[in-house]
């Protein structure tokens, strides 16, 4: 074997070995852990060499070594030509992600609770806005004296909450009735019997929670972000010192950074790694932090990625293994779940609202949106 094959080998073994259990790596630890055919001395002189290129660093004059941003770019590079994840693993990750329903944003958050479980780290997704989506049902909850929180449910399975104050406490009993006007409202069926200020205050929340839905819908700036498994960060030493943690985690919580990393991904069409001292000109103090982002499609055109964080010290090669088989499994799962339910989606307008789009929206609930005189109580016709 020649020279530079060798030490790429102890290289490999060393990042290996460090990425497994994360603590600074001797010659002898090494020697023991399939390099037994060298001799210390021969690992160290290794060590030494691979230090001086930049691939392995000490925390102690006296400690063992341990991997740089370098030496991580160079093993994810490198093609061993074996599986790191199981074909029964792999099987059951696929048929995991299996969806025939048309809770789309149902299924999305699936994928990343998925992911994250079976990867052990947090995972994020980005996607497209899908059309075609209508609100299912309102409910309504007393926070406090003067506030409500609203509650809709779509049937994409999306849940978005607005919050409204009022001059008194309602009562359990009110919320109920202007509930069942809200249900009243939407489908023309079973209108309640409301006193009248009551029904000045169903109206107004009822036109507010459909306007509010409605411009959140259409102003598509950035995609929709679903995020999971923060607290899976914690049983990592080099993330669990505050600064460092908040620093992670604030990748995941910047909508504007994370756009830019997934269009960049979408554009590249494939993997990519952004790792330590990658994020310094995006966010400081990331250099312990590493992440995976892994691009998905919908009729084979990228419309979304897939991403992973965590430590430096990640292992790679799993990973890729596993988010390229979920990514697979998203694309093919989309693809059929628009073709079978007749639906489309819209990608982010970074400048502003999606005016093309837009109107159809509109179009689609009016039904929801627009009142008449059928408001009035002493009308029993169903309402527009």
């Amino acid at each position: 074997m020649k020279k530079q094959e060798k030490e790429n080998l102890i290289l490999l073994g060393l990042i290996e070995l460090y990425i497994k259990n994360g603590k600074p790596i001797g010659s002898n630890t090494l020697k023991e852990s399939g390099f037994d055919h060298l001799s210390s001395a021969t690992i160290r002189n290794y060590f030494f060499k691979l230090e001086e290129s930049g691939y392995l660093t000490q925390q102690h004059a006296s400690g063992g070594r341990i991997p740089t941003d370098l030496a991580y770019k160079f093993y994810i590079k490198q093609d061993s030509g074996k599986d790191y994840v199981s074909k029964p693993k792999k099987k059951a990750l696929e048929k995991e992600l299996l969806f025939e329903d048309k809770e789309v944003i149902a299924y999305l958050n699936k994928v990343v609770e998925t992911l994250s479980d079976m990867a052990g780290y947090p995972v994020m997704l980005s996607s497209p806005r899908f059309d075609q989506d209508f609100i299912v049902d309102i409910k309504l909850l007393s926070l406090d004296t003067h506030r409500i929180l609203c509650i809709v449910l779509t049937s994409f399975g999306m849940v978005h909450t607005e919050i409204f104050y009022t001059a008194t406490k309602l009562s359990n009993f009110s919320l109920k009735r202007i509930e069942a006007y809200f249900y009243f409202r939407r489908t023309g069926l079973d209108r309640p019997t409301l006193d009248e200020g009551e029904l000045l205050l169903a109206d107004r929340l009822y036109h507010e929670t459909l306007l509010r839905h409605i411009v959140g819908h259409a102003t598509f700036i950035h995609d929709d972000i679903y995020k999971t498994g923060f607290t899976k960060l914690l049983q990592y030493p080099e993330l669990q010192e505050p600064g460092a943690l908040a620093n992670a985690l604030s990748l995941f919580e910047n909508p504007h950074l994370m756009h830019r990393l997934c269009e960049e991904a979408c554009k590249e069409n494939h993997l990519m790694t952004w790792i330590g001292e990658d994020f310094n000109s995006l966010i400081p103090g990331m250099s312990e932090s590493a992440m995976i982002l892994v691009p998905y499609s919908i009729r084979e055109k990228p419309v979304g990625a897939i991403g992973l964080l965590g430590p430096k010290r990640l292992p790679y090669k799993q990973l890729f293994e596993l988010l390229n088989v979920g990514a697979t499994a998203l694309s093919h799962t989309l693809t059929s779940l628009l073709f079978k339910y007749q639906m489309s989606y819209r990608m982010p307008q970074a400048k502003g609202i999606d005016v093309q789009h837009t109107p159809i929206y509109l179009e689609q609930t009016r039904r929801l949106l627009l009142g008449d005189d059928s408001t009035k109580p002493d009308n029993k016709d169903a309402m527009s």
